[in-house]
């Protein structure tokens, strides 16, 4: 039996849901955002990789989204005989909500205006009233 449209909505509300609500995050891109987040400290794109048993590029492209979306952070570190290499970091949970509010406000508002169009334009009740007979 197919579930109703509330239970569907309560499965995706939650967490992880969100990260993919917002932001069209990938099953792979919030294992990564869960790797890190579990981490002690900041990771590399190959520490990332063994941590989600996927290959060094796919964990990459994950990380990149990532980072589009503010969810972590890149930080380079750099070697005393010259080099460098970049770790990352799971940006600070407080400007992530913020973000995500803000987000919210943006679209609750833009729905707003839809619907006022919807009705402006589909309200027929008064040009559309017959005229009195006399």
């Amino acid at each position: 039996m197919p579930d109703s449209m509330s239970e569907q909505l309560h499965r995706d509300m939650t967490c992880d849901g969100l990260l993919g609500c917002f932001h069209g995050l990938t099953e792979l891109d919030k294992e990564c955002f869960r790797a890190l987040v579990e981490a002690e400290e900041p990771l590399t794109v190959d520490e990332i990789a063994e941590a989600v048993d996927r290959e060094r590029s796919t964990a990459y492209r994950a990380v990149q989204r990532l980072l589009q979306t503010g969810f972590i952070e890149k930080n380079q570190i750099n070697y005393d005989q010259g080099g460098y290499y970049h770790v990352y970091s799971p940006t600070d949970p407080s400007k992530i909500a913020d973000d995500m509010q803000r987000l919210l406000n943006d679209w609750y508002a833009k729905m707003g205006q839809l619907i006022h169009e919807f009705e402006a334009t589909y309200d027929q009740s008064e040009t559309a009233a017959p005229a009195a007979e006399s």
